[in-house]
């Protein structure tokens, strides 16, 4: 087919992926708002950062975003001012002069529009349902608009232009509109840290279904936990987050965590993407569809994914690690979002680097370092066990530790120490204990586990 690329993976039986030619152009053409080099541009970050660049006269004051990755006003400034680019990139070649660019009486083909959708989507007025810009664009009352031609069954070029143009307008439910207007989010579990700076919201109250976000920014020694309506479907973004401990126990869409430190994040199964980027010394325990990581140092990854996770350009010393946890809920969620125990390529990652795939960047937790993790927050459900199990060497290493527990309390019990002993031993091993909190800094977490002030005991808000 001329309209569509396709690639081809030997495996036991033939596997034939495809992707649309139009809508690949289109994705390759944005990297340019991050990367001016297609080739480091593919390493990069999943929707690219602005540059420097000219912006329309009324984007450039609203572009007050300080993430840039999160600037929807600096999205749609690239739009606005490549948008003839963009246009031409989809034109057929007999629609194009010798030297590639767009005449007066060029014709876009539907497909083209079809494609376009890849960026541009919208609404009729103010309502709220969100349609594909194809069928707005196809819309009978809006043909002499968007220059569509029923004869010919194609559109005019600068009329498709000139109607994008005087209606395209920002995201309402971008990650910029969700930090300035969205819904602050409750919690049931938080304890009191340094929250000024924090910025958590949502727009899951006004936003369509495929829209939901949730976005956390500077949260700092603090522990958070939600399993709520809010969260299901969400794409969840978190960013600048350090010294905290967040759970997310919920079925999410997707999951950003960017410039992150010193935090562990445990999450509800994530239906699509969970990416890393910019974090160092983070933990993260998902089930996930797909896990990509970048610019990462010092980072642990307790993951159940039935595909190979990507370690992008960048990253030191990631560590792998199996899923080692659940909460009651997991396996009913792990549905919703269509997530098995089979396959599980936790630990056979695709390297995708500069570093020409230098294994190195990588290691499998070696099972003597290995600690199942409990969710210390009470929940209704069935799940009472990490889903599919542990892997043999995992295993083995938790019966040998429970062994050496075992042999532990039978030489105490035999020891037949005093009333007086056994108070002063019990004060020795609380000491070593609290030491080894401290030095850990496991401490800080038991500390963060306060129960709230309502005696919940349910991780939901």
């Amino acid at each position: 087919e001329t309209d569509r690329l396709r690639f081809g993976f030997g495996f036991h039986h033939f596997l034939a992926l495809s992707v649309d030619t139009l809508q690949f152009l289109l994705f390759l053409y944005i990297q340019q708002l991050n990367k001016v080099s297609l080739r480091t541009s593919l390493i990069g970050e999943e929707w690219p950062s602005p540059r420097n660049r000219s912006q329309s006269p009324d984007l450039a004051e609203k572009s007050s975003c300080h993430n840039k990755n999160w600037n929807d006003y600096s999205h749609q400034a690239f739009v606005c001012d490549h948008l003839s680019h963009l246009l031409e990139l989809l034109l057929d070649p007999e629609q194009l002069t010798a030297s590639f660019h767009s005449t007066h009486s060029s014709l876009v083909s539907r497909e083209a529009v079809v494609a376009l959708g890849f960026l541009i989507e919208g609404t009729v007025s103010t309502a709220k349902k969100i349609y594909p810009l194809h069928e707005l664009a196809l819309w009978p009352p809006l043909h002499a608009e968007s220059g569509f031609s029923r004869i010919s069954k194609t559109f005019s070029f600068h009329k498709l232009e000139a109607w994008l143009r005087t209606c395209l307008t920002g995201n309402p439910f971008g990650t910029s509109a969700c930090l300035r207007s969205g819904k602050k989010l409750a919690w049931a579990h938080q304890v009191e840290g340094t929250t000024k700076r924090a910025k958590i919201a949502c727009n899951t109250h006004v936003a369509p279904r495929m829209h939901r976000m949730v976005v956390m920014s500077q949260v700092y020694k603090q522990t958070l936990a939600k399993s709520s309506d809010t969260l299901v479907g969400a794409h969840v973004k978190i960013h600048r987050c350090n010294e905290s401990f967040i759970y997310l126990l919920s079925p999410l869409r997707s999951v950003t965590i960017e410039k992150c430190r010193n935090s562990t994040f445990v999450l509800g199964p994530v239906q699509t993407a969970l990416h890393l980027h910019s974090c160092d010394n983070v933990k993260v325990i998902a089930v996930c569809h797909r896990l990509s990581i970048s610019s990462t140092a010092g980072c642990i990854f307790h993951t159940l994914t039935p595909t190979r996770p990507l370690i992008l350009s960048g990253n030191q010393t990631v560590t792998l690690a199996p899923f080692h946890t659940h909460y009651p809920m997991l396996e009913d969620h792990m549905a919703r979002t269509g997530l098995a125990t089979v396959p599980n390529y936790w630990d056979n990652p695709m390297i995708v680097c500069r570093e020409n795939r230098d294994t190195s960047v990588f290691r499998l937790l070696p099972p003597c370092e290995f600690y199942v993790f409990i969710i210390p927050f009470e929940m209704e459900g069935d799940t009472t066990e990490i889903p599919g199990g542990l892997p043999s060497a995992y295993q083995k290493a938790l019966r040998q530790r429970e062994q050496k527990i075992q042999v532990w309390q039978k030489t105490v019990k035999e020891a037949r120490l005093t009333k007086d002993q056994r108070k002063q031993f019990q004060v020795l091993v609380e000491n070593e204990f609290y030491e080894w909190l401290i030095s850990t800094g496991h401490r800080h977490q038991l500390d963060s586990l306060v129960p709230p002030a309502a005696g919940s005991k349910q991780a939901a808000g």
